[in-house]
């Protein structure tokens, strides 16, 4: 397993705390030397400056491949493009394009807007005519809510690679054989871009659910025994969970899967210690962090 590569998702801060606590686990996970890391772009734009600023520090600061998330939501295409253009003047050259949810959030219905771009596949080639950006797009094993099938997914994801994007990542799921199926689809319809399963361990298993059923995503019955009762036992929480995240990942790596993303959701540990399960080490001599003082 030692020619894996790996990404880390982050979202951008809205307090002083929250900001310290998303900086100590970039440089927690800087030295083992992601593809990238990628920074979230909030519903409608909504998280436009503070995703910016965070991204143009760790361009700064850091030596990491970064990544901005950016969706066609509740703006014009002159919108986006300038937001483009913005990204590319402060060195972004990767972006991770999506649709986006509905601004009342998801679950609600999506409508584009009228002046804007319709999906993530015209995103993607109105990126591409602004800069020669590296491009990212979204998958998904379960079939996208709104998608008539997991056919018509596939189609889309096919628009999204004709109009320039080069890797994908698939929404998050706890059933590997769901994953491993849509795989072989993918693969039988000559997509061949590296696929990166989204990995999101369980950090709060009520809002997880809630969260699945607006996604579509399947949570296996073994994963409800798994969290029954738990509710006012946080420390036997994080153990389970941490027990899921890294049998689901160990799985996958022992079915081939090279490509992992993981949604940190700006914590450190859970991501560094899954690496380092899979044999994702640090680059950088004495980069162990707090196992260093061990």
């Amino acid at each position: 397993m030692s020619d894996l590569h790996v990404s880390f998702e982050f979202f951008p801060p809205k307090t002083p705390a929250m900001n310290e606590k998303l900086w100590k686990s970039v440089e927690r996970l800087a030295p083992l030397a992601p593809d990238f890391v990628s920074v979230t772009y909030g519903a409608g734009g909504s998280t436009r400056e503070r995703t910016h600023e965070t991204v143009a520090r760790i361009i700064k600061e850091t030596k990491l491949p970064v990544a901005a998330h950016l969706t066609c939501v509740a703006a014009t295409k002159d919108e986006v493009d300038a937001v483009l253009r913005d990204y590319w003047a402060a060195g972004v050259k990767h972006i991770v394009a999506l649709r986006g949810d509905p601004p009342g959030g998801a679950g609600d219905p999506y409508t584009p807007h009228p002046g804007g771009y319709a999906n993530a596949a015209e995103l993607a080639a109105g990126a591409k005519k602004i800069a020669p950006f590296e491009i990212t797009v979204g998958c998904y094993p379960e079939k996208h809510p709104d998608s008539a099938s997991i056919s018509a997914d596939i189609d889309m994801l096919k628009r999204k690679i004709d109009a320039g994007a080069t890797r994908a990542i698939t929404q998050f799921f706890y059933d590997n054989a769901v994953f491993l199926r849509f795989m072989d689809r993918v693969q039988k319809e000559g997509i061949d871009i590296p696929i990166a399963p989204g990995i999101m361990p369980i950090s709060n298993f009520a809002g997880l659910r809630k969260m699945s059923d607006i996604c579509g995503t399947t949570v296996p019955g073994r994963l409800v025994k798994l969290f029954q009762n738990l509710d006012d036992d946080p420390v036997t929480r994080r153990l389970i969970a941490a027990t899921v995240a890294a049998e689901q990942c160990l799985d996958l790596a022992e079915h081939g899967v090279s490509n992992f993303h993981f949604y940190t959701l700006n914590r450190d540990e859970m991501a560094f210690a899954l690496c380092h399960m899979l044999g994702v080490r640090p680059k950088t001599p004495g980069a162990n962090g707090a196992a260093d003082a061990a």
